[in-house]
């Protein structure tokens, strides 16, 4: 054989190795991506928190809920009837819902804690027959730790 043919037979491995680690590569990552769960199927909610507009007036209503629960209590159904009226009086207008937590504890599983009762509220309205476009969050609000501890625990309405 001559010094040719060894430089050709030299360069056809190299080739090989690099086709070789090249298909192991797309394997290995084939396999990891195997390995992983597919992607759900199922909808995910995305929920819009608004920082604007700001809350205009008193509140129409307050809805309270217990410690550590995103369950709206028996006000709600006064808070809706209430909703309904106003947004009569004034179709134009939207709901604000602003949910509240105290600042003690881990204040993101607070803010999470607010945002479903706040969730919780406007689930109620558009049960009720509220539009869900002419409802908007806000995010969540810290209370002052020296006033009444329900406060911390609940979600304000306004239609505005």
């Amino acid at each position: 054989m001559s010094d040719q043919d060894d430089d050709s037979n030299v360069g056809l491995r190299v080739v090989a190795i690099i086709v070789i680690a090249v298909v192991a590569a797309v394997v290995g990552f084939a396999v990891s991506l195997a390995g992983k769960p597919a992607a759900d199927a199922t909808v995910v909610e995305v929920v819009e928190v608004i920082e604007a507009p700001e809350p205009v007036g008193e509140a129409l209503a307050r809805i309270y809920f217990a410690v550590g629960s995103a369950e709206p209590g028996a006000d709600l159904a006064d808070a809706v009837v209430r909703a309904q009226a106003a947004l009569s009086a004034m179709p134009d207008a939207i709901v604000l819902l602003s949910g509240f937590h105290d600042p003690s504890g881990d204040a993101a599983q607070n803010a999470e804690l607010a945002k479903a009762r706040a969730l919780a509220v406007r689930d109620a309205l558009v049960a009720a027959g509220v539009a869900e476009a002419g409802i908007k969050l806000r995010k969540p609000e810290i209370t002052a730790a020296d006033g009444p501890p329900e406060e911390a625990r609940r979600v304000e309405l306004r239609v505005q």
